[in-house]
């Protein structure tokens, strides 16, 4: 039996080369993003739609009227520097990477526990321990996405359904801001990672890994600084 999935935020960077990534390894695909797919398969199934959408949940309702889904990804996410004197794109950036994580759960979780299996991975960032004075909306709305994705994973192990975390470092996509990038990781290889994912379902998982002793240490200095 083929197994099937519903991608979201997968137009371009890592959700465009996991979608491939599925594709070659056999999956249904079906995507769900803000602009056009930029290829064509016969097993992959694409739809316009913004997770900001009043009508976003509607719309995930449908598709998964079509049959269940072994897999849901949630790659959506934008960031951008704070602007105190126009704070008007600040509540977006939560209604993206934050709320409409949650709305894409409340659509396709419940299926997934009344069939006893099902995965969900949803695309964080290292930056969810972090203050920032530069983003504030992208950090603190990281820091909510992983936070309940942590608590899901523990609500739904005991019902068979595997929910996780990744948490990112810095990866060549256009979400990749900032003078200071260290570790940048090719979209390829964080591919690979989610696959090992896929495989392994971990609740929560860091990479690269050399990043969180430096989070640490920077989360201590700001501790230190605030006194």
């Amino acid at each position: 039996m083929q197994l099937k999935a519903i991608l979201i935020g997968n137009s371009d960077g890592i959700g465009l080369a996991m979608t491939k990534r599925l594709l070659t390894l056999g999956w249904n695909v079906i995507g769900v993003s803000r602009s056009e797919f930029p290829i064509t398969d016969s097993a992959y199934d694409h739809h316009i739609a913004d997770v900001r959408d009043d009508n976003y949940p509607e719309i995930l309702a449908e598709l998964l009227q079509r049959g269940p889904v072994d897999l849901c990804m949630y790659f959506a996410g934008i960031g951008e520097l704070l602007d105190p004197l126009d704070m008007s794109a600040e509540a977006g950036i939560f209604d993206v990477n934050l709320t409409g994580m949650v709305k894409t759960t409340a659509a396709v979780i419940p299926g997934m526990v009344k069939r006893g299996r099902g995965h969900f991975v949803g695309i964080s960032s290292l930056a969810d321990e972090l203050l920032s004075a530069e983003a504030p909306s992208y950090h603190a709305s990281k820091a909510g996405f992983s936070n309940y994705l942590g608590g899901l994973a523990l609500a739904l192990k005991p019902k068979g359904v595997s929910v996780t975390n990744v948490r990112f470092g810095f990866v060549d996509t256009k979400m990749a801001k900032g003078d200071m990038k260290p570790f940048m990781m090719s979209v390829e290889k964080a591919t690979d990672h989610l696959e090992y994912c896929l495989r392994k379902k971990p609740v929560c998982y860091t990479v690269p890994r050399v990043m969180i002793p430096l989070i640490k240490f920077r989360k201590l200095m700001m501790k230190l600084g605030a006194k």
